[in-house]
C-alpha cells in the first residue's frame, strides 16, 4: 500500500497539521510512564521542521467522559512537556482544539514552530466525525499528515473528515505510518518462512479474524495467555478457576479444527490459588488445571518449546502477553518469548498494545525488527481490513 508521504510535497512555509498518536500510558499522578509513541513520531516531525514547516499537532489521550474533574487527567500538558524535552525545541501547548486560543496560536506560527492542541477527544465532534468540527480543525493548517498508526482503524474526524478538507496534493502519511504499512505488507504478502504467530492475551474472541486470516500463511500458532483456557475447555480439559470465555467455546472448537497441527497449546502452566501477587503458586504439567487453581502464565517447559520454534523461524509475529505480566511472579513466560525473539535470526514483529509495553519494559524493544505502535490497528490490519483514514490519502 504505497501512499503519498511527506517526501512528496514541499512543506516549506506551510502550517502542517500532523495527526500523531500521543495516547501514552501515564502514572496515577499523570506523568508519562512510556514515551515510546512520542519518540516514534520524532523522525516525521523533525523532517517537516527541517524542511521549513510549522507544526500543529493533534492527538487524543485516553477516553474522556465530559466530566471536567476526571478529564483533567487526560490533558496533553505533560505530553507536550515531554515532547519539548525530546525534540529540543520550544513547544506551545494550547488549552483548546478549535477555539480562539488555538486559532491565535496557529495563525502566529512561523517555520520551526510547534503547537500542541488540547486532547482532540475533549470535543464531541471528534468521535462523531462531525464535518463542521473537521472544517474548523482543518482551517488551522495548510496541509495534513497522518502519522498516527494506532488510530488508523478509527473513523474519527481528525483521521478521515479533516484530511478530506485538504487538496489531494497536501495530504500524506508520515514515516511512522509508512513503516507500519511496509511491515504489514511484508507479513501478509511475502513473509520469510517458516512463519510463526504467537498469540496471547485474555480473549479468543479478540483474535478470531486474525487467526483465520493468518492460518493459510503460518506454519505454527503458539498460544498463551488466558485465551489458552478457552481452548483447553473446548477440548474438554479441566480449567479450574482460570478465565474462560464460556460463550466462545464453539468458536474455539472451530479454530482448533481449522488450525489442526499448526495450533500449539502450552504443555505446562504456572497456576496460583488467587490473583493476589503473594498467592501460593505451582507448575502443573499437561492440559488440565486442578480445581481451585487458575492459570496465570505458561510454564517453563512451554517457554522452552515455544522458544525453540521461534529460534528456527523466518518470521515471527507476536501479539498478546503469555501471562499476567504486570505482576512479577507471572511475567517469566512473556520474558522468555521476548528473549527468544530477540535472539532469533527471524524477522520479528511485535504487535502493539500490552505486548509492546512488555518488550519495552523488559528491555527487548530495540532487539526486535519492528515494534508496532498500534494495538487494534495492527490486529485489524492482520485480519486484512482496510481503513478509511488511509483511503483518503492519495496513492503514490
Amino acid at each position: 500500500m504505497a501512499k503519498q508521504t511527506i517526501r512528496d510535497f514541499d512543506a516549506s512555509g506551510l502550517r502542517v497539521l500532523v495527526r500523531v498518536d500521543f495516547n501514552v500510558p501515564q502514572t496515577k499522578d499523570g506523568k508519562v510512564s512510556d514515551d515510546r509513541r512520542i519518540r516514534a513520531a520524532l523522525p516525521t516531525l523533525n523532517y517537516l521542521l527541517d524542511h521549513g514547516a510549522a507544526l500543529i499537532l493533534v492527538s487524543h489521550l485516553g477516553r474522556p467522559t465530559g466530566d471536567p474533574t476526571t478529564d483533567a487527567y487526560f490533558t496533553l500538558d505533560l505530553v507536550a512537556a515531554r515532547l519539548q524535552e525530546l525534540i529540543g525545541r520550544s513547544v506551545i501547548k494550547v488549552n483548546d482544539t478549535v477555539g480562539d486560543e488555538a486559532k491565535s496560536a496557529c495563525s502566529s506560527l512561523v517555520p520551526g514552530g510547534i503547537v500542541v492542541l488540547e486532547n482532540v477527544r475533549f470535543n464531541k465532534g471528534e468521535k462523531k466525525g462531525d464535518p463542521a468540527f473537521a472544517a474548523q480543525l482543518a482551517g488551522l493548517a495548510d496541509a495534513y499528515v497522518n502519522d498516527a498508526f494506532g488510530t488508523c482503524h478509527r473513523d474519527e474526524a481528525s483521521m478521515v473528515a479533516v484530511p478530506e478538507k485538504f487538496p489531494a496534493g497536501r495530504r500524506a502519511i508520515g514515516f511512522l505510518v509508512e513503516k507500519e504499512l511496509q511491515i504489514l505488507d511484508t507479513l501478509l504478502k511475502n513473509p520469510k518462512s517458516p512463519m510463526v504467530a504467537v498469540m496471547g492475551g485474555a480473549k479468543v474472541s479478540d483474535k478470531i479474524g486474525v487467526i483465520e486470516n493468518l492460518l493459510p500463511k503460518i506454519d505454527h500458532l503458539l498460544v498463551g495467555g488466558a485465551m489458552t483456557y478457552t481452548f483447553l475447555k473446548a477440548q474438554g480439559h479441566g480449567t479450574g478457576k482460570s478465565r474462560v470465555e464460556a460463550d466462545k467455546l464453539d468458536v474455539a472448537k472451530h479454530l482448533l479444527d481449522l488450525a489442526g497441527q499448526k495450533l500449539v497449546l502450552p504443555v505446562d502452566h504456572l497456576v496460583a490459588e488467587s490473583l493476589d501477587v503473594g498467592a501460593k503458586t505451582m507448575v502443573v504439567e499437561g492440559s488440565d488445571i486442578p480445581e481451585g487453581w487458575l492459570g496465570l502464565d505458561i510454564g517453563p517447559k512451554t517457554a522452552v518449546l515455544y522458544g525453540n520454534i521461534i529460534k528456527a523461524a523466518g518470521t515471527v509475529i507476536w501479539n498478546g502477553p503469555m501471562g499476567k505480566f504486570e505482576d512479577e511472579p507471572y511475567r517469566q513466560g512473556t520474558i522468555k518469548i521476548a528473549e527468544a525473539m530477540a535472539s532469533s535470526p527471524a524477522v520479528t514483529v511485535v504487535g502493539g498494545g500490552e505486548t509492546a509495553e512488555a518488550v519495552e519494559e523488559f528491555g527487548f524493544a530495540d532487539k526486535m525488527s519492528h515494534v508496532s505502535t498500534g494495538g487494534g490497528a495492527f490486529l485489524e490490519s492482520l485480519e486484512g481490513k482496510s481503513f478509511n483514514s488511509l483511503k483518503v490519502i492519495p496513492d503514490r
